[in-house]
């Protein structure tokens, strides 16, 4: 099983929206993936409360079954639709990808 762990610092407005609207999409584009890549087992994204200085915006929690499917899902059509959208209302980004 591979868990693949993504965090985002937003950036405050873009796309003629602030960072808590862009978040909110985010959260539904990616929610709304999971039934549409087959190789998606679980997936699950939601927007900081916290709010520390060490605190990132936003988060996503997505398993699948082994590597092969982790690739077949970043390069899968509907993945790029919402990648697309985070490249251009986020500043930074770290992954994270581990099996267990």
């Amino acid at each position: 099983m591979i868990k693949h762990i993504v965090l985002w610092k937003m950036k405050d407005n873009a796309e003629g929206a602030s960072a808590i609207e862009n978040a909110t999409k985010i959260v539904d584009m990616l929610h709304d993936l999971k039934g549409k890549i087959p190789s998606l087992i679980s997936i699950e994204a939601g927007i900081d409360f916290n709010r520390s200085g060490a605190a990132w915006d936003l988060a996503l929690y997505s398993s699948f079954q082994n590597t092969e499917d982790l690739n077949n899902y970043q390069i899968h059509p509907e993945h790029q639709k919402v990648a697309t959208f985070i490249r251009a209302v986020t500043e930074d980004r770290c992954v994270v990808d581990f099996e267990i």
